[in-house]
């Protein structure tokens, strides 16, 4: 059992279904938060979740075993990306259905409380936006941002960590010990990702837009 066929019979189970509620629940709020500060999800932040979701499955299986059952992904990088430059409910769905995907490709079926870990650091990865002064499209990308993006990032890991754990414990009878190392291995290598290549990316992708806009203005 693998790929799509594993996919829908994960969601079919006890795990998948409380995860999918839980997600919905999510969205919802992210959406209704959105709508209150006049931000609504475009064409473009559709598109941009389906592709940032097929290249987080494909390159979570570019992967190197650092423990039981934990690898170090560079696909970790795209969550604060999109979630910064798509807000966070983007970065939330690109988590969740990304990392959902590459578990049911790779392994059969899907880990549900471990997809959370990823779809939480996409979530609060996005909630820099939530400043109006962020633009990074436009090249508005200050200090304060950047420092907010860690801030959010490593609120993200902790959460998802919380998921990961309670999930695993209660849902999965894994032992607490195992998880322990697992979620300590798995949050010292996705916080190196993102510190050395997702965020520092967005503020590259700022930079350049802000010298694109400058040169236009040139012209």
């Amino acid at each position: 059992m693998s790929g799509f066929s594993g996919f829908f019979q994960s969601v079919a189970t006890r795990e998948g279904i409380i995860a999918i509620v839980v997600a919905v629940v999510l969205c919802i709020a992210v959406a209704l938060i959105n709508k209150s500060k006049g931000r609504h999800m475009s064409t473009k932040t559709v598109v941009a979740i389906g592709i940032g979701a097929a290249l987080y499955a494909a390159l979570s299986a570019i992967s190197v075993p650092i423990g039981p059952n934990t690898s170090f992904r560079i696909a970790i990088a795209l969550l604060p990306i999109f979630g910064a430059f798509f807000g966070p409910a983007a970065g939330f769905l690109i988590g969740f259905i990304g990392h959902a995907l590459n578990d049911a490709f790779m392994y059969g079926g899907v880990w549900w409380s471990w997809v959370f870990l990823s779809a939480m650091m996409g979530l609060f990865g996005g909630f820099v936006c939530f400043d109006k002064k962020f633009d990074p499209m436009n090249g508005i990308c200050t200090k304060a941002h950047v420092a907010m993006m860690y801030i959010w990032s490593l609120v993200g890991m902790f959460v998802g960590s919380v998921i990961a754990y309670l999930g695993d414990v209660y849902l999965y009878g894994e032992p607490a010990e195992k998880l322990f190392v697992q979620i300590t291995l798995a949050n010292i290598s996705n916080l190196i990702v993102i510190a050395v290549i997702g965020i520092p990316a967005v503020i590259l992708i700022a930079k350049s837009k802000s010298k694109n806009k400058g040169l236009k203005k040139d012209a």
